[in-house]
């Protein structure tokens, strides 16, 4: 727990007026905000709550049953996000549309219901689309419907659950040496392409720049990172540190790590509060698989839900950049 710790300790140095306005401005200024100085002191105490509210509830999480965990790690995982929108988005929540949470899900569960195989929608308008537009640049996800599985194959740090279930992982870690990553040839079998077509897939479909290095001898494709600057479809594991990749060459590739946990949370919060006789009952007598990556992925997200948003924060360019004033 104890990186869980320090994140929380990084997230608390806004808690002063001063500093988060100083932030809030140069965020600001970046986005070439025109009264940045006005809009940096409105939104200075809306972003210190969110952030004060949201570790409220990642505290209570905690201290509470897995019954009431999803709820409590829902909201707090809303409070981080609109405070990391402040920083991109001077105006919001600027029309009521943006409040809802912006997914659905089935409003009665089958007889026969798994949780891994339940789907959700991306609607039109909420806070789903909304952050996933203004803070990774992630579009046209309206009407998009994905399976609990697809998501849950996308958060790595569960490698060792779905190894130990299902005998096979979806995600293949990277080889690191030093400095340099390493792409094992299992991922060109695994998405039937040669070097060149992975190169450019990969380049394609990241969220940042890919810094590649010569290729060597044995032809694996090499790269090498900045300020740990990376994202989707690369994915990186909180506890071993590790990258890695999915095994399926699919469109939830490119999904933020950010929104896989919020459509994931979302699904739990509103199973654990309207769908309480079956949520209960997989609780006390776990009959499937269920259980354990629901047990597991709360475990995680309660732990990285905090990490991902203080990278979120802290990784502003002009903070590297040693820009004053």
């Amino acid at each position: 727990m104890s990186n869980v710790i320090n994140e929380w300790k990084r997230i608390n140095m806004f808690q002063t007026s001063e500093t988060t306005q100083h932030y809030l401005k140069k965020c600001y200024h970046e986005l070439m905000v025109e009264d940045a100085e006005t809009k940096s002191y409105e939104n200075c105490y809306p972003f210190i709550y969110y952030l004060e509210q949201a570790e409220s509830f990642y505290e209570q999480a905690k201290n509470s049953p897995i019954s009431i965990k999803p709820v409590l790690l829902f909201y707090g995982l809303i409070h981080l996000i609109k405070a990391c929108i402040l920083t991109v988005d001077p105006n919001y929540p600027n029309s009521t549309t943006v409040l809802a949470h912006g997914v659905s899900t089935r409003k009665r569960k089958k007889r026969h219901y798994r949780f891994i195989y339940d789907e959700i929608k991306v609607q039109k308008n909420g806070l789903c689309t909304h952050f996933s537009e203004q803070m990774f640049h992630v579009k046209h996800l309206e009407g998009e419907k994905y399976k609990m599985i697809e998501l849950l194959s996308l958060v790595v740090e569960l490698h060792d659950t779905f190894m130990f279930i299902g005998g096979s992982s979806p995600v293949i870690p990277l080889i690191k040496e030093h400095s340099k990553w390493y792409i094992p040839s299992e991922i060109e079998n695994c998405y039937h392409i040669g070097t060149s077509r992975l190169k450019s897939l990969l380049d394609e479909k990241s969220s940042s720049e890919i810094n590649w290095l010569p290729e060597t001898n044995n032809q694996r494709l090499c790269f090498e990172i900045e300020n740990k600057n990376i994202g989707p479809p690369f994915r990186h594991h909180i506890d071993n540190h590790l990258l890695y990749l999915p095994k399926n060459n699919t469109t939830t590739m490119i999904l933020p790590d950010l929104l896989v946990h919020y459509l994931i949370l979302y699904n739990l919060s509103m199973i654990s509060r309207y769908e309480t006789e079956w949520w209960i009952d997989l609780i006390k007598t776990t009959p499937n698989a269920d259980y354990p990556y629901i047990k597991s992925f709360l475990e995680i997200t309660e732990r990285k839900g905090p990490i991902m948003v203080a990278e979120y924060l802290f990784g502003k360019k002009f903070l590297h950049e040693g820009a004053s004033g």
